[in-house]
C-alpha cells in the first residue's frame, strides 16, 4: 500500500474527503516525526510504539575495495508492533 492508497483507505473508513484524509495523514506523520526528533517515544496502544535508538560506531568493509572502513554512530527510528497488531497479522 502506498501513500495514495492509504489516503483512500482512511477517507473511506473515516467518512472523510480525500483532501481531509491527506491532511490528517500528513499531520500524523509530521507529529510522529517531530516527537522522534525531540527524543520522545510515540505509543499507540494496540498498534505499536515508535522510538529512537542509537547505533554505536563499528568497523565495516567497503564491498568494492575490500578495505576496512569505520561506520559512524547514528540514531535510527524503530517500530515495535503492539500485541493487537501482531495478533491481527498472524
Amino acid at each position: 500500500m502506498n501513500k495514495a492508497e492509504l489516503i483512500n483507505a482512511i477517507a473511506a473508513e473515516a467518512g472523510l474527503s480525500k483532501v481531509d484524509a491527506k491532511k490528517a495523514l500528513d499531520a500524523t506523520v509530521k507529529s510522529v516525526s517531530n516527537a522522534l526528533v525531540a527524543g520522545d517515544k510515540v505509543s499507540l496502544v494496540g498498534f505499536g510504539t515508535f522510538s529512537v535508538a542509537s547505533r554505536a560506531a563499528r568497523p565495516g568493509i567497503n564491498p568494492a575495495t575490500k578495505q576496512p572502513i569505520k561506520i559512524a554512530a547514528k540514531k535510527v527510528a524503530k517500530f515495535k508492533a503492539g500485541a493487537e497488531l501482531t495478533a491481527a497479522v498472524n
